[in-house]
């Protein structure tokens, strides 16, 4: 067959894990490493394939401009009707979780009170707004934790935006959200494949909010919003028969936005309410989790992309 699997990406020790599940299954794919580049809008893409492991922490590895040229080349690819998983749609809501919050409150899914701000002024006049005893920064353009502080006072914050820790997003959005305080320190994270949930892993949030289970990623951030905790045990857990309403609720919010895998992470407070507060649309799988439970999220993401190729072959 001509036809192909093309990973557009800009982390390679994030996509090795796919290409080797797509070695094993013997299917053909292509490398589309995005960073600097050229889409030639006047040309016709190749037939096959196409799914997007973009990330919104790309900055962070030098890749600065890496979402808006996979954003042209998406967009590209759409005009001419290809078969694309994680699309224009999935990568606004990557690179924006205010973009995100709107649609999951769209869907009828509870979000943290969220207020964004540019600026120092306009940061501090947020956290007023909020009203909060305690409350937590963050990125609007994040991953892997970025700018996740928690703060019990405004002078707290003052201090820390005067001082020469503060670096604010790479889109200049920073956002004030409330606190969840949480009966126990971790956080869920639902995994989906295709649009269907795959499984839920608890995640351990006792060490910091260091959230990434790609077996590469590993910060030191001890800043925390739900608590601490310090006990030994795995970070990752695969939580066996996870069954609850909230993943019929992330599979409409999926379909809606025209999401195919996604790692979706929430938080329950102390009434059991859940509150869900991130949407990876690049989600990686911890390998050790995996392991132990014996579900592996690129195997599943492998196969499917395996059979779009082959419905595509068909018709072609």
């Amino acid at each position: 067959m001509t036809e192909k699997i093309y990973v557009i990406h800009e982390n390679e020790e994030w996509t090795t894990h796919l290409f080797k599940r797509l070695d094993e299954l013997q299917l053909p794919y292509e490398d589309w490493f995005i960073n600097e580049g050229v889409v030639d809008l006047n040309a016709t893409p190749p037939e096959g394939v196409f799914y997007s492991r973009m990330s919104a922490s790309s900055h962070t590895r030098g890749h600065r401009f890496a979402p808006e040229m996979a954003d042209t080349l998406l967009a590209w690819l759409e005009h001419h009707n290809r078969t694309i998983f994680n699309g224009t749609r999935a990568l606004r809501l990557e690179v924006s979780k205010v973009n995100q919050y709107m649609a999951l409150n769209a869907a009828g899914i509870r979000t943290p009170k969220t207020i964004a701000a540019n600026g120092r002024e306009g940061i501090i006049a947020a956290a007023e707004k909020l009203d909060a005893p305690s409350f937590i920064t963050k990125h609007n353009r994040a991953g892997k934790g970025l700018g996740v502080r928690l703060f019990h006072s405004i002078e707290a914050l003052k201090e820390y935006l005067d001082g020469g820790e503060f670096e604010p997003s790479i889109d200049g959005i920073t956002l004030i959200q409330e606190y969840i305080q949480a009966p126990e320190p971790f956080i869920t994270r639902c995994e989906f494949v295709g649009g269907k949930f795959v499984y839920a892993v608890q995640v351990d949030t006792s060490e910091g909010f260091e959230l990434c289970p790609a077996d590469t990623c590993r910060i030191d951030d001890l800043f925390c919003p739900v608590g601490e905790q310090p006990e030994e045990k795995p970070k990752f857990q695969i939580v066996d028969g996870f069954d609850d309403p909230i993943i019929a609720k992330y599979e409409e919010f999926l379909r809606r936005n025209d999401i195919a895998v996604a790692g979706i992470e929430f938080i329950r407070n102390a009434a059991g309410e859940i509150f869900t507060y991130d949407v990876n649309t690049n989600t990686n799988y911890n390998s050790d989790a995996e392991a132990a439970a014996g579900k592996y999220g690129m195997l599943e993401l492998a196969k499917l992309l395996g059979q779009e190729l082959k419905k595509t072959v068909a018709v072609g």
